[in-house]
């Protein structure tokens, strides 16, 4: 099972997308005040320590897509449907983009805040790297066996 590049592919995505599940992934700024307001992925931390759970739909991506990853390392035996698996963790992947550009940047601007993001918002996109290329070596893989399947 590990030894299939597919599967280290897969297993780091899965390892990164729990780190960006932990890690901040922004900064909010009120204009002329010093304190600051820390975004998760389950919350914004407000600068008296109360916590605003209006974010968790990116939390609720990275958490979703978290089994499926580990479905897919699973089923190593059915590549078609690993590579389905693979598909829609991308697409998880890039609703969180969607929900962290609503959330940081669409929503401050509203209330006058501005937002600096974090190293961590970098992790789905490498995820989406990470996942592509664990799907390109199962359809390798899939097209091997099935050359091999051509030639009996």
């Amino acid at each position: 099972m590990l030894q299939r590049k597919q599967t280290v592919f897969l297993l780091l995505a899965l390892v990164l997308t729990m780190i960006c599940l932990c890690l901040p992934v922004g900064l909010f700024y009120q204009e002329g005040m010093q304190p600051s307001s820390l975004m998760l992925n389950l919350w914004v931390k407000m600068p008296d320590g109360s916590h605003d759970y209006s974010v968790w739909p990116m939390f609720a991506l990275l958490l979703l897509s978290c089994p499926i990853m580990v479905t897919a390392i699973l089923t190593y035996k059915n590549r078609m449907f690993q590579s389905r698996m693979c598909v829609i963790s991308m697409l998880l992947m890039l609703a969180w983009y969607a929900a962290y550009a609503m959330f940081g940047f669409v929503v401050p601007c509203v209330g006058g805040a501005s937002f600096t993001p974090s190293i961590a918002t970098a992790l789905p996109l490498v995820n989406m790297i990470l996942l592509f290329f664990a799907r390109r070596g199962i359809l390798a893989d899939e097209a091997m066996v099935r050359a091999a399947d051509r030639i009996r």
